[in-house]
């Protein structure tokens, strides 16, 4: 099955009012920027987004915070968006903390089918309020639930017609997680190559995971803080 689209709006044409979404990246990288700028144009509201972050205040998913279309955020880092920070002190956006790695592995679990598991990370804290917690092997652990979205949104580096997808390097970060754990897996990628190309080893997503695939433009790939190293005898 040929899984392309031609647009970013024809994509997400069936991402509504109130949906959860979760997206892939890592601070400013490996982000869906066509399908973000997509869901800021479209004017989608009241969205709950699962990622590692919110993007800064102008970039990645901070776009949508900055126009008031998300109501909660599940996430690990937030420190680089001032919007985020006003908006969560004001009361007007929810925000459920997750350390990084128990993010990843409740995504995971979402996408496996997992019903829960026990980790120590977050016990005796604030995080592990409300939670199950027993002791096991002499450590006391937190029940943790999966994450589960209705629309997964992926940036990957290629892709074949029928949706594999291979990530490039440190842009792989959280996509491949993200990318199992919803009903509908949109995938925008840089380059789209003929069926076979792909060597079947080099393949992170399998297709069956992925049910639109879209060929992006106009990339920024912003960075968010730039570290230099003086040149030499400065």
């Amino acid at each position: 099955m040929d899984k392309r689209f031609s647009s970013a709006a024809e994509a997400i044409k069936d991402i509504e009012d109130g949906m959860t979404l979760a997206v892939g990246g890592f601070g400013l990288c490996g982000n869906p920027e066509n399908l973000i700028r997509a869901l800021q144009k479209k004017g989608v509201r009241n969205l709950t987004l699962i990622s590692n972050n919110c993007g800064v205040d102008d970039k990645g998913l901070g776009l949508l915070l900055g126009g008031g279309q998300v109501r909660k955020i599940i996430a690990s880092y937030v420190g680089e968006n001032k919007n985020f920070e006003r908006q969560a002190l004001a009361g007007t956006l929810e925000v459920e903390l997750c350390p990084q790695g128990t993010l990843a592995e409740r995504l995971r679990a979402g996408g496996a089918g997992i019903a829960g598991f026990y980790t120590p990370t977050g016990f005796g804290t604030e995080l592990a309020r409300g939670k199950e917690t027993r002791e096991l092997d002499g450590r006391m652990v937190v029940l943790e639930r999966p994450l589960k979205a209705d629309f997964a949104l992926v940036k990957a580096w290629r892709a074949d017609p029928w949706g594999n997808l291979v990530y490039r390097k440190t842009a792989r970060n959280f996509n491949p997680l993200v990318a199992t754990c919803a009903t509908t897996c949109i995938a925008e990628v840089e380059q789209v190559v003929p069926l076979g190309e792909l060597l079947p080893d080099a393949v992170h997503t399998p297709g069956i995971y992925v049910q639109r695939v879209l060929q992006g433009v106009e990339y920024e790939k912003p960075i968010e803080q730039r570290t230099v190293r003086a040149r030499a005898g400065k």
